[in-house]
């Protein structure tokens, strides 16, 4: 199976769904869409090819026990590091989602924790926890001090 091929299709993959949240997000569609776990399986499903064919003696021994410099060692097989893209894929989508879903409920702006997350899961997840504490704490309680 050629791997570049299956590298940018899981990249090509995920790209609707980030779409969707980050410039149609009151869309019906993405809203019904981004309930779903579904959309995660053909990339858990790919993880899983390429764990077990990525999977050596060396490898597991390495994975039991991590050090940097032997997870460097291991990384540099192409399997390897493209099961780890896989599993950034996943979970940076579903830590995506999850802003997606509390923006909603919430009627937080995450538009910017969406972008950041895309690129860097943490930072947009971090940017996702600030805003919604000013919005929630600061904000909102200017709505409140109004209406009292």
């Amino acid at each position: 199976m050629d791997l570049n091929l299956l590298f940018n299709l899981a990249n090509l993959f995920v790209l609707p769904f980030w779409l969707l949240m980050i410039f149609l997000p009151n869309w019906g569609f993405t809203q019904k869409i981004m309930k779903s776990y579904l959309l995660f399986l053909p990339l858990i499903f790919l993880y899983i090819y390429l764990f077990i064919t990525g999977l050596n003696p060396d490898s597991i021994e390495v994975l039991s026990n991590p050090q940097l410099v032997d997870l460097a060692k291991v990384f540099s097989d192409p399997t390897i590091t493209f099961a780890g893209w896989v599993h950034f894929l996943v979970l940076d989508l579903f830590l995506g989602r999850y802003i997606y879903q509390q923006g909603q409920t919430e009627k937080i702006w995450t538009i910017h924790s969406l972008i950041l997350c895309l690129f860097a899961g943490p930072m947009g997840f971090l940017s996702h926890i600030i805003t919604r504490t000013i919005q929630l704490n600061i904000i909102n309680k200017k709505d409140l001090e109004v209406t009292i």
